[in-house]
């Protein structure tokens, strides 16, 4: 009997598992919290559930999207037939038997999710890359899984005795954070749940009962110990459960977004110059400061010669030179984001270059920042730096607030002459691929623009 076999079996027979699954059902009911949180302002139409047990996110996903179609996985027939009772007559609900970490179905899925199944994994990464291709562009996929410091206490408790405790050792945050696949952006984030079994033969029967452990008998004398050790003391016996929620959006298509560590810092020449080099297409969402220079879009065509099929519009312009927030409040209006829309563009005729204005933190509308706008598109960021004194805390300050946020950073770019001291610093502590070093040219032109694209790597290495 193969890994998977002996786990199917052991969830086939668990006839008691919604009765002692409690961590199960709280954790699931926090995970469609999460889900409801960032499904807006789009209710997802396919959801492609892995791991779905008797049923305690599937029936959550039903009360959130009662218009969804739902495929429900497990590597357990028994489990499946168990939720095919308590949902009967839903007939959006698909129930299929699947191994998660090697999916058989074709997909598109607007929504992946999985409770608590991710840790039988053998291989999370391969697996989370397989399930990322199933995603539609600008897919969701909402993961619950136990993370580093799980049953603490019972792990403490083998050691008091001086045995090696069975529980498999699960992985931090930072760990999973490195697993994430490359086509869009995802956070983890770490939450602990207490649970307070009646006693410790209580907790172990209860493990039993949901097909969860390999532990022996409880009649067995090493075990035995180990209970005796964790009921010590006149403290209430109780078991902590670090459950890791991972939130990941597909890209709507492929290609990065361009920002800078401040205003002015060359963003338009690097985005002109990356748009050379991957024939990419070109959008800038927001645009300001058309009062005082040419928009950025009417600057990239003449650098690029971009076909002007290519050139999106912008979802808003505005004429002072001010954050598009202000620009948008001087000329009288508001900007609402969830108004700009991603342009309609075929992920087959290339990557695209989105620009940014101005840095991370820079305001859109109220309680709405760039990074907002990043993290909802969800593509993979080019930051653009000077290169003289002070790059370092300002390049090093953006890309901490926009790992913060989950989202991929496929290198820097440093504008201006050579500082190799500050570049290797860069390198170093922000643990970031430089992708080139763009030396002053003048006069700026197309010309030029092509010297720059000759310097940055082909579009096939930031997809990697």
């Amino acid at each position: 009997m193969t890994r998977k076999d002996s786990i199917a079996a052991r969830f086939d027979t668990a006839q008691h598992y919604e009765q002692a699954a409690r961590m199960q059902r709280i954790a699931a009911t926090e995970l469609a919290r999460r889900i409801a949180a960032n499904a807006a302002p789009h209710a997802p139409r396919r959801i492609l559930e892995i791991g779905c047990g008797t049923g305690f996110l599937t029936r959550e996903l039903r009360r959130l999207f009662p218009q969804a179609h739902i495929t429900a996985t497990d590597i357990a027939p028994g489990m499946l037939q168990r939720l095919a009772q308590r949902m009967p007559d839903d007939d959006r609900l698909v129930l299929h038997c699947m191994d998660g970490e090697a999916p058989d179905l074709a997909g598109p899925f607007d929504l992946i999710c999985s409770s608590l199944a991710m840790q039988w994994f053998a291989d999370r990464k391969e697996a989370l890359a397989a399930l990322a291709c199933l995603l539609a562009p600008g897919g969701h996929m909402a993961l619950a899984t136990l993370c580093a410091g799980s049953f603490r206490q019972w792990r403490a408790a083998y050691q008091a005795v001086g045995k090696t405790c069975p529980m498999a050792d699960y992985p931090p945050c930072t760990t999973l954070q490195a697993e994430w696949p490359g086509c869009g952006a995802g956070l983890w984030q770490d939450a602990e749940i207490i649970d307070t079994p009646a006693s410790p033969l209580a907790f172990v029967r209860e493990l039993r009962a949901i097909g969860a452990t390999h532990t022996d008998s409880p009649r067995t004398d090493g075990l035995r110990r180990v209970m005796a050790a964790a009921g010590a003391g006149n403290a209430p016996f109780a078991i902590s459960y670090h459950v890791a929620y991972g939130q990941f959006h597909r890209a709507p298509w492929p290609g990065v977004f361009v920002t800078g560590t401040d205003t002015d810092v060359g963003k338009t020449v690097a985005s002109a110059a990356l748009v050379r080099a991957w024939n990419a297409a070109y959008w800038k969402p927001l645009q300001s400061g058309t009062d005082d220079a040419p928009s950025d879009s009417t600057s990239l065509r003449n650098l690029t010669g971009l076909d002007a099929t290519r050139l999106y519009p912008p979802a808003a312009s505005f004429g002072a030179s001010l954050s598009p927030e202000d620009a948008a409040r001087q000329a009288h209006v508001h900007i609402d984001p969830a108004s700009i829309a991603p342009p309609s563009h075929d992920p087959s005729a290339g990557p695209m270059v989105v620009e940014g204005a101005g840095g991370v933190f820079v305001p859109i509308a109220p309680d709405y920042l760039m990074i907002d706008l990043m993290a909802r598109l969800a593509l993979p960021v080019v930051l653009v730096a000077r290169s003289t004194l002070g790059t370092i805390n300002h390049t090093l300050l953006s890309l901490a607030a926009l790992r913060a946020r989950g989202l991929r950073v496929a290198g820097v770019i440093l504008n201006g002459p050579p500082e190799p001291v500050g570049r290797d610093a860069i390198i170093r502590h922000g643990q970031v691929r430089v992708l080139a070093q763009f030396p002053p040219v003048m006069p700026m032109g197309a010309e030029a623009v092509a010297q720059l694209a000759a310097l940055l790597p082909p579009w096939r290495d930031i997809v990697q």
